[in-house]
């Protein structure tokens, strides 16, 4: 277990639902803001007279579209929130409700990273996915990132949409590396089918897996060429400008997770809060935690789970973590002490995650693992 803590907000409110997402968004919300942002604060506050937490070390904004509500929410929330002063602070963002006003009020509230949730550059692509936005909004919420002051920021991709080419993938992973302001970290995700969205009611739309197996192996060869190094399946970036606040998350680390459908891993105990978020409101304002479940994680269980966290990563796992490697060993490479996936591997993680024997490795061997920086073996 590392020193290390992070803090995530859930802020589910969007000027649309997308048609493959399934999370735990409204629309049309706006007279609830105040009350749902209190309702986290006074959430913090009640976990924390409930234990004793550490300062963050990591904040983190997701959604939702934080982007959408006024910034000053936001900014009331940093001010209440204990964290380090060295904090990676991010907020999550959408290029048509960003704007230079907010970004620039983001910055004075010490938000030092942006992430923006792109998907693509192609119109025709961002249509298919039911985004909100197009290339010309892109363009100019980059420009006023620029001129905010920021210079860290990551762009999330999507993958693998009905009729999306390589070539229309490439093309976009080119357009963003070459914006005025480049990016210097990527989440590049597989479109997953998610039951009860819209996509789920569209054979036409499904993706297609071999495409998809394509596509990673594209955007993983181009984004090399960049000086982008993969440090998690889905993730990349320039040397020490991965993500904070998610590699405590695979590092099996502390974090408290605030707002409707959070999740929290408190010593060893998981948690998970009310998924509706008026609900939620309405728990935390008779003074109750607004926990839906919980499950403690017995030590058997955090060292499998350990394993098949790190085997995502860089890091990898030990070289003894299986029994047998006689049908997967093409999928991994040997480094040092350890086994890292390979781009194939990458791409057939599952098949590697199952083959994981925990029993034959002690719970030292996990935590030095987690201790190391993502980009100690390079």
């Amino acid at each position: 277990m590392s020193s290390r803590f992070g803090l995530y907000v859930h802020v589910p409110f969007c000027s649309k639902r997308c048609d493959y997402c399934a999370f735990a968004t409204w629309t049309d919300a706006e007279q609830s803001y105040r009350r749902y942002f209190q309702s986290v604060l006074k959430e913090y506050r009640h976990r924390k007279d409930m234990s004793d937490l550490a300062a963050a070390t990591s904040l983190y904004f997701g959604g939702g579209t934080p982007s959408l509500v006024p910034p000053e929410y936001l900014g009331m929330l940093i001010d209440n929130l204990e964290v380090e002063e060295d904090a990676e602070i991010t907020v999550e963002c959408n290029p048509e409700s960003t704007t230079l006003k907010k970004l620039a009020a983001y910055k004075s509230f010490g938000v030092n990273r942006i992430s923006f949730g792109l998907q693509s550059m192609s119109s025709d692509t961002l249509r298919t996915l039911g985004r909100d936005h197009d290339s010309g909004q892109i363009f100019k919420a980059i420009d006023s990132l620029g001129e905010a002051g920021f210079e860290d920021y990551s762009v999330d991709l999507i993958y693998g949409a009905s009729g999306e080419s390589l070539k229309t993938l490439e093309d976009s992973i080119n357009t963003v590396m070459n914006f005025p302001l480049p990016p210097t970290h990527i989440s590049a995700y597989a479109l997953t089918v998610e039951q009860g969205t819209p996509l789920s009611k569209d054979l036409t739309r499904y993706p297609d897996e071999d495409i998809q197996a394509d596509a990673y192996d594209l955007i993983d060869q181009m984004l090399e060429s960049f000086g982008f190094k993969w440090y998690e399946i889905s993730n990349w970036a320039k040397q020490g400008r991965h993500s904070r606040h998610n590699w405590n998350y695979w590092m099996q680390g502390e974090y408290l997770g605030l707002g409707c459908s959070a999740h929290s891993h408190l010593k060893f105990n998981r948690t998970w809060n009310i998924f509706n978020y008026q609900r939620y409101m309405d728990a935390v304002s008779t003074s109750t935690l607004a926990i839906a479940g919980s499950r403690q994680t017995m030590p058997a269980d955090r060292i499998l789970e350990g394993l098949e966290l790190l085997v995502r990563t860089r890091l990898g796992v030990p070289a003894d973590s299986f029994t047998s490697t006689v049908d997967i060993g093409h999928l991994l490479g040997s480094e040092q002490d350890t086994l890292r996936l390979t781009r194939e591997g990458r791409r057939l993680a599952n098949q590697v995650s199952i083959r994981l024997d925990p029993s034959l490795i002690d719970s030292s061997r996990i935590t030095s693992l987690q201790s190391r920086d993502p980009w100690s073996n390079i």
